[in-house]
């Protein structure tokens, strides 16, 4: 009897044999381990064979599964590789530019005009999770975040992509809008927004929740994430506490940029993307990150954990 392979049972068999841990391919294909582990014993028993050896310490490849291995991995790459040809992708780009004014979407602005033979779309997702989750789905080329603790799933690879110092946006009245640059010391005793802008993620939220408690300024109490310049100009009238964003934050009316000092405050990004993309995009995405200005690293502040790896 001639068993008809399910492409998902094939995809999470290699990422076990690739893994040898049930928990690391969960992790890396971004579902439950049980689900994992379900689709193993399907596709053992479509195919009739035992294709793991399990035992409370370890996973191994049966005979079996050793023997199905390279040909299932060759099948997924084919696959893969159809269905990225009968969509387009050599010709289109999706890259997740995170917000208006960020330094992901700053760099796609000065990428566009250099497209040769493809084109660059942006999206915007809602945390660097999600953007692991689409690129090792192959729905996105390229991510940026912030990286920090998150752990980098097998066949995904990542490069620094620059710091981008951190701001105050103040209602114009507002009694700290008259220092430029504003020392962080000023902060101390202040209410401060964090949730507000294009920019904010979960990984910006960790970061910005770290420079406060560094401070002493008290964050506002969770609120819905505020997102636009509209939205924030409404947020922002005379009286709302100011908000934390970056220096390169687009401009809301009726509001002031401050940039902070003493020392100053990086967000720190990198770019990331699947280790078996290999698109003329890439090279020229590595070019444009080579050739921008290096950060001077003396007397900054970073969060933690970048903040530990500057020290080593």
């Amino acid at each position: 009897m001639k068993a008809n392979l399910d492409m998902r049972l094939v995809r999470h068999f290699v990422a076990v044999a690739e893994e040898l841990h049930f928990g690391r391919a969960a992790a890396r294909l971004f579902v439950a381990q049980q689900v994992v582990s379900r689709d193993v014993r399907k596709l053992e028993d479509q195919l009739g064979v035992r294709l793991f050896d399990r035992s409370s310490r370890n996973v191994t490849l049966s005979a079996a599964g050793a023997t199905f291995f390279p040909g299932a991995r060759a099948l997924l790459a084919d696959h893969d590789a159809l269905v990225a040809t009968l969509l387009g992708a050599d010709d289109r780009v999706v890259v997740d530019a995170v917000g208006n004014g960020t330094t992901p979407a700053r760099l796609l602005a000065a990428a566009r005009p250099l497209e040769d033979g493809f084109e660059f779309y942006s999206v915007f997702e809602p945390s660097l999770a999600t953007s692991l989750t689409r690129i090792a789905a192959r729905t996105l080329d390229v991510g940026f975040g912030r990286l920090g603790a998150l752990p980098l799933p097998a066949g995904v690879q990542h490069r620094p992509a620059g710091h981008e110092p951190f701001a105050l946006l103040l209602p114009a009245s507002h009694d700290l809008a008259g220092t430029d640059p504003l020392p962080l010391k000023a902060l101390r005793g202040r209410t401060i927004c964090w949730q507000a802008g294009d920019h904010v993620t979960p990984e910006w939220e960790d970061a910005a929740l770290q420079l406060l408690a560094a401070y002493d300024a008290i964050p506002v109490p969770t609120h819905p994430r505020v997102r636009g310049a509209d939205e924030l100009a409404h947020h922002l009238r005379p009286g709302e506490p100011p908000v934390l964003t970056t220096v390169n934050q687009p401009e809301v009316p009726g509001t002031t940029l401050r940039p902070l000092t003493d020392p100053t405050p990086l967000y720190p990004w990198s770019m990331l993307w699947r280790t078996d993309w290999h698109h003329p995009a890439l090279p020229l995405l590595h070019h444009l990150l080579d050739a921008q200005p290096a950060s001077s690293m003396a007397d900054v502040w970073l969060p933690m954990p970048e903040s530990q790896a500057q020290r080593l």
